[in-house]
């Protein structure tokens, strides 16, 4: 799976010369590079070799064929002139394998994130995530000024969830209300051998009590370029409610971040940073242990968002009720088709793994308003696995952030 270290990204081609360039405006993540437009490309006097190697970077990344990178933009050609080779040539001019041309070929699709056919949520429908090539990507103009009209516009084009609207609907920010909140999880798959049921999930979203007094401690930054890759000194314990006291946040709690299906779901989410950021939502991962080899190969390769320490694990448990969520590898993994499938899913991403610390944790994610606002959303890992769906989270992020729009025009139409 490709990298999100910028260095990665553009490698050593044109681009690298181009970096200072681009920390000095603003372009200084690669989501947020990735959906430069040519407008975008113009303002910082990118050349046209410039702009052909970001356009090939951009879809190679899509497709986590970035070992091409640099050869493809060094052949001098174009992405569509690229595409439009046989297949022979692609194999004696640039050595790529049978298996990679197909997904290079593809135009329709990246590796995005594609569910089990057998997924649904509990209680709702999924939808589809528009991938780079569709509206929710074209609908940028610009990053900075025009990128939350866009956005926004584009989201309501999708039509994410419409079966959430009933239970949107009872959001509101005032002071001295919590939400109602949602909360989600994928079915419970019966095991191979009948026998074994799948843990129960509490069904009753965390009271905000639960999470906002939870000591972390940050591990890492947000990624920019040229950042160290750990913060050389341990940040103090802070209360989680500072993550979240100006802005809303999406915490993604990793059940092992060396683990297959936890770096895809990382991926995939992070991936959707200029629409997180667009909205006003900040993102976390979320870690209950502490190995800093582990963080080192997990952040910012597979998440560049900032990584915080529940060394209690605190989040966790708020998202099992008060107690852990936890499964065995035999009965939760091998004998759970709904496991397996989840981890061919990642593996047609391209993801690497490892072995390395406590894998039985289940993990989840929180959407949380700013302030104390309290929790919008919670999703329940229940199998190994379990992703919460980005077209949902999205949804939830905007509806989140019509409605502290909403306060903030009310105030000021109170005060004139």
């Amino acid at each position: 799976m490709a990298s999100y270290a910028m260095e990665d990204f553009v490698g050593n081609g044109v681009l690298k010369g181009q970096l200072p360039k681009l920390l000095e405006e603003g372009w200084d993540d690669v989501p947020t590079l990735k959906v430069m437009n040519a407008e975008d490309m113009d303002a910082i006097n990118m050349t046209q070799q410039q702009k052909d190697a970001l356009e090939i970077r951009s879809y190679l990344h899509d497709r986590a064929l970035m070992q091409y990178a640099d050869i493809f933009e060094a052949s001098g050609k174009s992405l569509p002139e690229l595409l439009n080779l046989s297949t022979g040539d692609l194999s004696s001019q640039f050595g790529m394998k049978r298996g990679h041309m197909a997904r290079f070929k593809d135009r329709t699709s990246a590796c995005s994130d594609p569910m089990p056919k057998s997924d649904t949520l509990t209680a709702r429908n999924n939808s589809s995530i528009p991938s780079r090539n569709n509206s929710i990507y074209k609908s940028y103009t610009s990053i900075k000024s025009t990128k939350m009209q866009s956005v926004r516009s584009s989201l309501s084009r999708t039509g994410a969830n419409k079966s959430l609207e009933q239970s949107l609907a009872d959001f509101k920010i005032k002071d001295g209300y919590t939400f109602k909140g949602i909360v989600a999880a994928g079915p419970a798959v019966p095991r191979v051998c009948g026998c074994i049921q799948a843990p129960p999930v509490n069904e009753k979203v965390a009271p905000y009590s639960a999470i906002e007094n939870i000591s972390i401690q940050k591990l890492t930054p947000e990624y920019k370029i040229g950042m160290e890759r750990l913060v050389k000194t341990k940040t103090p314990p802070m209360k989680a409610l500072e993550l979240w006291r100006e802005s809303p946040a999406v915490l993604l709690c990793i059940r092992r971040p060396g683990c297959i299906m936890c770096r895809a779901e990382a991926h995939q989410l992070y991936a959707k940073k200029p629409i997180f950021d667009a909205l006003g939502i900040q993102l976390f991962a979320v870690l209950h242990e502490y190995i800093e080899s582990e963080v080192k190969d997990f952040w910012p390769r597979y998440w560049g968002g900032v990584v915080v320490y529940d060394q209690g694990m605190e989040f966790f448990k708020a998202l099992g009720g008060g107690k852990l969520l936890k499964d065995k590898f035999l009965s939760g993994f091998l004998l759970n088709p709904r496991a397996i499938a989840n981890y061919k899913r990642a593996r047609t991403l391209g993801v690497e793994q490892n072995f390395k610390g406590e894998g039985e944790i289940k993990g989840g994610l929180f959407i949380v308003g700013r302030g104390r606002s309290g929790i919008a959303y919670q999703f329940i890992e229940r199998n190994f696995g379990d992703w919460a769906p980005l077209a949902e989270v999205i949804e939830i992020c905007t509806q989140l952030q019509d409605q502290q729009r909403d306060q903030s025009e009310t105030i000021k139409t109170s005060q004139e």
